[in-house]
């Protein structure tokens, strides 16, 4: 009955994100917003708000290992297991920048949310407005500077009529709300059922399904010989999760941490496999990943979900 709970939820949350991305998009153009504006922060806010509920639903119901877990957890799924199979189907081009500013961004974002948690093992509001600033100010610099930006996810967009947007927005929004619940209740559940802790099944379950859409996104892409994922998007994922997700959670409600095997292990893995990801990108061919490269990726990761369990 546990599983059936994830499950349901995570199909509601996935159904809500796309629901709510539609009605976001859509209103933006309906306000003449710059497809380059909506591409870059109502796109990557509306693909991040599975994340974001579930995180501030779980720190507001108690279960704050829950919210970290998922993000961190999430993370670590999105280079060592999404950009890892993907690249088992085909080689993937880095751009230039990668090195200058988002590769830089993703680690001091990491970076300061080891800081936070490890100062007392909490991320308290001024922490989260601290983090959510950072986020705003690289998206202000990413507008002002980034002249050539993939708009794949509004190139072809066109404004929806305002009964449809008005629906969509609320069923998106009453989605992610019900997928949260089901799927906060569920992995709880489970957790006590298993006898394991909230951050084990976060790290792993949770984690996994919300990065289930990438990754299908991504094998869809490779097979039908399009343009596969990015290591951008996937990089971009995982600044938002930390600088929007626990940012904006934070800011609502402190999140403090209770299994310290997140503090001890779970973030470190996370700081190791972000890392990484540079040598990669520069060796042995500059700006090329390879299939052995996302062998490397999925060894480690699931290294990670071995030792995790």
């Amino acid at each position: 009955m546990n599983f059936v709970l994830i499950i349901s939820g995570l199909i509601l949350l996935v159904l809500g994100g796309n629901w709510l991305l539609k009605s976001a998009v859509s209103l933006s153009l309906k306000l003449n917003i710059s497809k380059v504006v909506v591409g870059m922060t109502v796109v990557s806010f509306a693909t991040s708000a599975p994340e974001l509920i579930v995180s501030i639903n779980a720190a507001l119901n108690g279960s704050s290992d829950l919210a970290l877990g998922n993000v961190i957890g999430s993370n670590i799924a999105n280079l060592g297991l999404v950009l890892g199979i993907t690249l088992l189907f085909g080689s993937m081009s880095v751009e230039k920048n990668f090195y200058k500013l988002n590769w830089p961004v993703m680690l001091i974002a990491s970076a300061l949310l080891f800081l936070f948690l490890s100062n007392d093992t909490v991320v308290v509001r001024y922490e989260g407005l601290l983090l959510f600033s950072f986020l705003i100010v690289f998206l202000i610099y990413l507008l002002r500077t980034q002249k050539n930006i993939d708009l794949e996810d509004v190139e072809s967009a066109v404004p929806l009529s305002g009964i449809k947007t008005t629906l969509y927005l609320v069923i998106g929004g009453l989605g992610l709300w019900g997928g949260s619940e089901l799927l906060i209740k569920g992995a709880t559940a489970l957790a006590l059922d298993f006898g394991v802790t909230e951050r084990v099944i976060a790290v792993t379950i949770v984690s996994i399904g919300t990065s289930i859409p990438e990754l299908a996104a991504s094998i869809v892409a490779v097979i039908k010989k399009e343009k596969a994922i990015s290591l951008g998007n996937l990089i971009g994922s995982n600044i938002f999760n930390i600088l929007a997700v626990i940012g904006i959670t934070s800011i609502i409600t402190p999140i403090s941490l209770k299994d310290e095997r997140l503090l001890s292990s779970d973030i470190y893995w996370m700081l190791a496999i972000s890392f990484i990801i540079l040598p990669m990108v520069l060796l042995p061919k500059k700006f090329i990943l390879n299939w052995r490269h996302g062998a490397l990726l999925l060894v480690a990761y699931c290294t990670f979900i071995y030792m995790t369990l």
